[in-house]
């Protein structure tokens, strides 16, 4: 299994189920954080826009890169709807080999455990030297764990979500839930089924999304042999410190005026 595997047929569900979970709660946290850049921004895993957009809407001037095509197409959607082809730039890339020049970013982010789609410790090591080489000296890194996820029971087959998508009347969903651990591998495997219902019509998608299982001190040991200092371990969206139990894992670390 490939951490890249099942998002493309992900896509059509993902802003549904994010609306009925995280909902925009992180967005003015990573608004904060790409406004106080003096320079471009450079997104990993930019999905379907749901950060880029309002960054852009900021003022911020951002690339987002992702290696969903199917993610991607929601994203531009988005983007031309809200009139920010000018400032918000979409690229469908591989984040362990980012297509860009060195020091071309001001800061770098890394939302809502994009990272852990990595599921190899080569992966995560090849992302963290490209990020470090097209971030310029003294730019930001800042990064979203999910929290937690060894904590995560295994339960077959539950019913996660239910509601419409758009208007009542229209597409009724709903999202039966596999969750596996394979604690060998220190994965967290997430069997998704979507059943959409229209009328009498039914259809069914079904798709895994795996994630590593790591947590801040092993995630911060990585960064700091990656060359970058860590400025802030943060548990929730405003400022508050981490400790193991907090829902929220934010890392925002820093390239040194002194890198290589």
């Amino acid at each position: 299994m490939e951490g890249h595997e099942g998002w493309d047929g992900y896509a059509p569900f993902y802003d549904w189920e994010n609306a009925r979970t995280l909902g925009r709660r992180d967005v003015p946290f990573w608004r904060t954080v790409a406004r106080g850049a003096r320079g471009p921004v450079l997104e990993l895993g930019c999905g379907t826009g749901r950060m880029a957009v309002p960054l852009g809407r900021a003022g911020v001037d951002l690339v987002g890169v992702d290696r969903s095509e199917g993610m991607l197409a929601r994203a531009r959607r988005r983007v031309a709807r809200a009139r920010l082809r000018r400032r918000v730039r979409l690229i469908r890339g591989d984040i362990r080999h980012l297509p860009f020049p060195a020091a071309t970013f001001a800061t770098i982010l890394a939302p809502y455990g994009v990272l852990q789609s990595l599921l190899r410790e080569r992966d995560l090591a090849m992302t963290l030297a490209s990020v470090h080489a097209a971030l310029q000296r003294g730019g930001t890194f800042g990064m979203e764990l999910v929290a937690d996820l060894p904590a995560w029971k295994e339960y077959r087959k539950r019913i996660s979500l239910r509601g419409w998508r758009g208007r009542p009347g229209g597409a009724r969903l709903t999202l039966v839930e596999t969750v596996r651990q394979d604690r060998a591998r220190r994965l967290t495997i997430f069997d998704q089924e979507f059943i959409e219902r229209r009328g009498r019509r039914r259809r069914t998608r079904r798709f895994a999304l795996a994630f590593r299982t790591l947590s801040v001190p092993q995630m911060v040991r990585r960064l700091e042999k990656a060359g970058f200092a860590i400025t802030a371990v943060l548990g929730d969206y405003r400022g508050g410190p981490w400790d193991p139990r907090a829902d929220v894992w934010v890392i925002l670390a820093k390239k040194p005026e002194s890198s290589a």
